[in-house]
């Protein structure tokens, strides 16, 4: 009778995916995820994040904002207008704790913002809130 078990974990584990240029908060991130039992990419920049969406199909994206290339404004931006991953919740990442930089974080469709450093209590709580197909 192991199999409602199982399914109860898999019901449970989430896909997300965490996009940051610091290899410490990416790292940071994998841990915690990883010891809830969720299924984790990591991607340095924007311009990876979206090689990697379509192949991982993510329930919650959570993305830095200040990164190379492509910032995660423009990340986010870009995820929310594709119809395959509007849906996709983006929780933000950053630093910064200023009121314009949540506005434009909502303003390109994110559903939240995380402040760095962040706990591994605030990091799964966002995921128990926002992930797809709850």
């Amino acid at each position: 009778m192991q199999v409602p078990e199982s399914s109860e974990d898999s019901a449970s584990a989430a896909k997300v995916l965490v996009i940051d240029d610091s290899n410490t908060i990416r790292r940071s991130a994998e841990i915690f995820l990883k010891q809830a039992g969720h299924d984790i990419v990591l991607a340095e920049d924007g311009f990876d994040a979206l090689a990697k969406l379509s192949d991982f199909q993510p329930d919650l994206v959570f993305c830095d904002i200040l990164m190379p290339r492509l910032d995660g404004y423009q990340t986010c931006a870009i995820i929310k207008r594709n119809p395959q991953f509007a849906a996709v919740p983006v929780v933000m990442l950053s630093s910064k704790d200023g009121l314009f930089d949540k506005a434009r974080g909502r303003m390109v469709g994110s559903q939240d913002y995380l402040t760095k450093p962040f706990t591994k209590d605030q990091l799964l709580k966002a995921v128990q809130m926002h992930r797809r197909g709850v």
